[in-house]
């Protein structure tokens, strides 16, 4: 970034404005409430756990196939099914015992019979399975999933896709099998944005939840950062420094079109409101750094924040009725939250000397944040929406920053710096089984939509 005597370049480099702005903005299933499994043959409702409890012993068979030239094909959607389900942290896999099936056409789920006896011996409690064919250059999944206590069988369905794209039916059906356990929209659905370090230039990149098929979605030659992805994943608004300077940008995913918000000042993290076509972002062109609404073309919509010091990092509520921010205000940054309709602020956030980045839960009972320790490590934590149940969910691994939660509430993916490269991880939301994604290079600031 060029060196300059500009004001507002003066501004940029204050060390407010560096701590708000460097700080850059993956995971086990938690149940939020009691969940339940959907029988689909009879229209009942079962329960399975208690909430958070455990995982559910799962008897996942690798699917059967008559002609052996189909071998590989059966084993490619076994690994993408049995590594999905792991990355939910829902179920405790096992192995299917040898004597599954009593009766019946193997090759055959319409005719064969499940031997509930034998997958109650190995602690099983549901089960998964099925049949893959080839037609032509697709392949067809014939899958099932049993309640092994009841002997239901609690889903029949057939997956159609394309050979060379077998992550697509094998993520459907993993899709369908935890939605009707929790009753919500599953990560498999979902995709991710982040800012990847290329060479020297840090620029936007999108992949599948997992971080499989990553791309490179800007191409600005410098630096691009804080991606945010509408919650249907058709816009990404983003900042990208044009001379030295940020401009907030807005690209139609679908069109490819992207419109700059030329405005005088600062520009800093924007992020979609639940339930609209605006983002919100913060401006400094009225003198004072303020979190205004802007329209999907470009426009101002109106002005969200009115206080003395500096007002950034918008994340809105689930309903779009009320939205956290970073303030200054009162000193040092700490966490508010502004009910749009009424214009009433209160401060969320009294512990830790430096909150910000705030990510508002999709179930809307939490807010996650990253705050800075007097020890100079930057952990993860959470905090209910009215202010209680204040829970840290990183300990002694240097910078974990800028959460972002999954579809269903389950998990958080974040970037941290634990192995020394920047990376990035996910977790439980309660912070239990914290693990990388394994993408090449560093990345930071993840962004997970709702849908693909």
């Amino acid at each position: 970034m060029s060196q300059t005597s500009d004001p507002m370049h003066t501004l940029m480099t204050t060390p407010l404005y560096r701590m708000l702005h460097t700080w850059s903005f993956l995971v086990i299933f938690l149940f939020v409430s009691s969940p339940v499994l959907h029988a689909a043959e009879s229209g009942e409702y079962i329960r399975i756990a208690k909430a958070g409890e455990r995982r559910i012993p799962l008897a996942l068979r690798g699917l059967d196939h008559e002609r052996s030239k189909d071998a590989k094909y059966a084993d490619g959607v076994d690994a993408i099914i049995r590594n999905g389900l792991e990355f939910t942290g829902m179920f405790a896999i096992l192995g299917s015992p040898m004597n599954l099936f009593t009766d019946g056409n193997i090759f055959d789920t319409g005719s064969r019979r499940l031997n509930m006896a034998s997958l109650g011996s190995v602690g099983a409690e549901l089960y998964a399975g099925g049949v893959l064919e080839r037609d032509g250059g697709d392949v067809v999944m014939h899958m099932e999933v049993y309640d092994v206590l009841s002997g239901r069988r609690l889903l029949g369905k057939s997956y159609r896709g394309d050979r060379k794209r077998l992550r697509e039916p094998a993520h459907e059906f993993c899709a369908d099998f935890v939605e009707l356990l929790t009753g919500k929209p599953s990560v498999f659905r979902s995709r991710i944005a982040y800012v990847g370090l290329n060479g020297s230039e840090k620029e936007i990149f999108m992949a599948d939840f997992d971080g499989v098929g990553a791309e490179q979605v800007t191409r600005t030659g410098g630096l691009a950062m804080t991606p945010s992805l509408s919650g249907d994943s058709s816009r990404l608004a983003y900042l990208a420094y044009i001379d030295g300077y940020p401009e907030l940008h807005i690209m139609d995913m679908k069109r490819g079109r992207i419109v700059p918000v030329r405005k005088k000042g600062v520009k800093i993290d924007p992020a979609w409101r639940n339930g609209s076509s605006e983002c919100a972002t913060t401006f400094s062109f009225d003198g004072d750094q303020e979190i205004y609404l802007v329209r999907s073309d470009g426009s101002i919509s109106r002005r969200l924040t009115r206080a003395r010091g500096i007002d950034v990092s918008p994340s809105f509520s689930p309903d779009g009725r009320s939205m956290a921010f970073v303030s200054s205000r009162h000193g040092l940054p700490q966490i508010f939250v502004k009910d749009l309709l009424s214009g009433k602020e209160r401060r969320l956030t009294f512990s830790g000397r430096y909150n910000t980045q705030p990510s508002w839960s999709p179930a809307g009972d939490k807010i996650a944040y990253t705050s800075m320790q007097k020890n100079g490590e930057i952990n993860i934590f959470t905090i209910n929406a009215d202010g209680t149940g204040l829970r840290q969910l990183t300990y002694r691994t240097r910078h974990n920053e800028a959460p972002s939660w999954s579809p269903d509430g389950s998990m958080i993916m974040f970037s941290s710096s634990r192995n020394g490269q920047k990376k990035l991880y996910v977790m439980n939301a309660d912070g239990r089984n914290q693990r990388s994604l394994n993408l090449p290079g560093e990345q930071m600031q993840p962004s997970w939509s709702l849908y693909k």
